[in-house]
């Protein structure tokens, strides 16, 4: 996810060069504010901007609206980055609340302005990979909820605007959904109302961490046996799918490790990695096929600075893997030496790439390797030398950035 405050923000140079260098970069458009978005476009004339407002239920916002002349200008930016673009949809457009003290919405999804909006969108030649509906309505929801039955019809009305739109497409948007919280019988139901072809990714949000002001927090992260408690959450997942969609597949739609904006000296230093990557190692044995991380920007969990979009060590941690490991898993993990091995990504050779996470603040681990044929290639062998990178905080500070 990506918050940007003005167009001056879209023509930074650090920017730009941080979302060129995954090649691509997948940005979701969207979050806790997207079901209270209209997009001002066909019949829609009035385009207020999101105000404070704590009489509101959710999110202490007012509604508000997205003009297409803020959208041509994000288009350009994706455009110039080559970033790959996931959009979230307004769910509850025009849906009614049960009653004034019900967090359940209820009706059937008005499809008009999402419509509209896509009309604009294809007009315009701009490309987007996917579409998901609504954010963090599942279960008991935040702020507001849809049952799993309600929600399954919506996605099928979405399914089949998607297929109509862009009926002359080789390749059209995907569909993802539900973008909330697991819970076993809602995601089940989800699916099984649904049915086969209608969802492309299975998404799911991961908060496991806890709020991000917890004192508990920076023991977390080095807790390798707190870590693995969220192992549970991948397996059902890959388990749902199993019985209920193997036509889809899970994803983590959005996880910053800890909510309200993520830990303070926490989540954007180097301690935050032993969680981060775990994550991503941890994701991909449960045959999770994409990660997005909340944030790029913002709050204290943004892989970039939120003022100078300086780097901060996630954002490291997050390109070695994008560019190192490929989508075939051979191992996973042991208690305090957290070990993640890959086929190695556009390798032909066969190469292997194993990451290596020290859980212990006592221990060192000695690995070594059987038959390393490449550790010190010779002049007789076509071997190149093994690559290692050896991720450490800034004298050694465990909180450094």
């Amino acid at each position: 996810m990506l918050y940007l405050n003005d167009f001056q923000d879209m023509k930074n140079k650090i920017l730009a060069n941080a979302i060129k260098a995954f090649n691509p970069l997948r940005l979701r458009v969207g979050g806790s504010l997207e079901d209270q978005t209209v997009y001002k476009v066909g019949l829609v004339t009035k385009c207020p901007h999101f105000k404070n407002n704590m009489n509101v239920r959710r999110f202490g916002f007012s509604n508000g609206c997205i003009t297409m002349e803020r959208w041509d200008q994000l288009n350009q930016f994706f455009n110039e980055t080559g970033a790959k673009v996931t959009f979230v949809l307004n769910a509850l457009r025009e849906n009614k609340s049960e009653n004034k003290n019900s967090t359940l919405w209820v009706g059937n999804w008005n499809k008009l302005n999402a419509q509209e909006f896509m009309k604009y969108t294809i007009s315009k030649g701009y490309k987007i990979d996917s579409y998901e509906l609504g954010n963090e309505l599942s279960a008991s929801g935040v702020f507001a909820r849809v049952n799993a039955g309600q929600y399954g019809k919506d996605t099928i009305i979405l399914s089949n605007l998607v297929k109509k739109l862009y009926a002359n497409f080789s390749d059209q948007p995907k569909i993802l959904g539900p973008g909330g919280f697991y819970d076993k019988e809602w995601f089940n139901k989800f699916l099984r109302v649904s049915g086969p072809g209608i969802v492309d990714g299975l998404t799911h949000h991961i908060y496991n961490l806890g709020a991000g002001n917890d004192p508990k927090l920076i023991s977390r992260v080095q807790d390798p046996f707190y870590l693995d408690k969220i192992a549970q959450t991948f397996k059902s997942i890959s388990e749902s799918i199993k019985q209920y969609g193997p036509w889809t597949g899970a994803w983590v739609g959005e996880s910053g490790g800890a909510y309200h904006s993520g830990g303070t000296n926490v989540s954007n230093t180097f301690a935050d990695g032993f969680w981060y990557l775990d994550q991503l190692g941890m994701a991909s044995t449960f045959d999770h096929k994409v990660y997005c991380r909340q944030v790029l920007i913002g709050g204290n969990y943004g892989l970039l600075n939120t003022t100078t979009f300086a780097h901060n060590p996630d954002y490291y941690g997050a390109l070695l893997w994008h560019r190192l490991m490929g989508s075939r898993v051979l191992h996973d993990a042991s208690p305090y030496l957290h070990s993640y091995a890959h086929c190695s990504k556009d390798s032909e050779r066969g190469d292997i790439t194993v990451l290596l996470i020290n859980m212990s603040n006592s221990t060192t681990f000695v690995v070594n390797t059987v038959n390393d044929l490449n550790l010190f290639p010779s002049d007789h062998t076509e071997l190149p030398p093994r690559e290692e990178y050896h991720l450490t905080p800034e004298g050694r500070t465990f909180k450094a950035k």
